[in-house]
């Protein structure tokens, strides 16, 4: 009863930052397992943003904020780069939405526009160096 802490728990564990080179922005980018506080410490030059359920809530406009909110607490502007796997509403709203603070935080946002053609499948993809 006297304990005053949350019950959320988060999905990163306490500590210094992390710094990968790519990161799959878990649970299809839904705010429920995904906060400013991940992205203040899980620091990636490449997020993949997976959702194309719009009922579901994916991708997340909350988690696609929060990147901005936890970037803007990083030390350093490194450039880091969004790899949206689906053109979305959510995507295209957020991105006109947040241009501005964008730039400003070094975040630029891929265009979905390439395809790759395999037998008698196409699909959308990224090539990404690393």
């Amino acid at each position: 009863a006297g304990n005053s802490k949350s019950s959320k728990s988060t999905a990163v564990p306490p500590g210094p930052p992390m710094y990968l080179d790519l990161v799959y922005i878990p649970n299809h980018s839904n705010s429920k397992n995904v906060d400013v506080e991940f992205f203040k410490r899980v620091r990636s030059s490449y997020y993949v943003v997976s959702g194309n359920d719009s009922a579901a809530e994916e991708p997340s406009r909350a988690v696609l904020d929060s990147l901005l909110e936890g970037k803007a607490q990083w030390d350093s502007n490194m450039q880091v780069t969004l790899i949206p796997t689906h053109d979305s509403e959510v995507m295209r709203e957020w991105y006109q939405d947040t241009h501005e603070k964008q730039q400003d935080l070094n975040i630029m946002v891929l265009a979905s526009s390439s395809t790759v053609v395999m037998q008698d499948e196409s699909f959308p993809a990224c090539k990404i160096e690393l």
